[in-house]
């Protein structure tokens, strides 16, 4: 029962929260490129940072052979080995959300945006309480932001 009534309050809280602000989930950042150059840009922080780029998958591409329209999107699936096995052995079942991933996609005005998960958000969505993961977690909000601002070009 009492594992029922924790289970209940934090999924009214992170309801709450997610229909507060999107933000708390989710953060974007505003290119200054175009989605081609934004990308490139995206492999140079990657490469910088000794990750891996398992692969982007062509949103736009995929409903136009389904013969639909989308705007550009993209998503790039990465991470680093040392770090997602780290999470995982703080809790094998955040690998459901791992690798990481980024969506790069074009707003109805042409502006470029790179959109991602905060990471610290697994910490609650897998009940992660551990001090040294929780650290890993914070870890991977700041370099997620700063892949996405060098991406972009802009820091936010």
């Amino acid at each position: 029962m009492k594992h029922a009534i924790s289970a209940g309050l934090v999924v009214s809280v992170l309801f709450l929260l997610g229909c507060q602000d999107r933000g708390a989930f989710t953060h974007t950042v505003h290119s200054t490129y175009d989605m081609n150059t934004t990308i490139k840009r995206f492999k140079q922080a990657m490469t910088k940072r000794h990750m891996t780029l398992f692969t982007i998958i062509d949103h736009q591409a995929n409903a136009q052979k389904a013969h639909l329209a989308i705007r550009p999107t993209r998503v790039a699936l990465f991470g680093q080995a040392k770090v997602g096995t780290a999470l995982m052995l703080c809790k094998p079942e955040v690998g459901v959300d791992l690798p990481m991933r980024m969506l790069f996609w074009q707003d109805y005005e042409g502006i470029v945006k790179i959109t991602y998960t905060n990471p610290e958000y697994l910490s609650l969505k897998y009940n992660i309480k551990d001090k040294t993961c929780l650290a890993l977690l914070r870890n991977m909000r700041e370099t997620l932001h700063d892949i996405a601002t060098e991406a972009g070009g802009r820091p936010q």
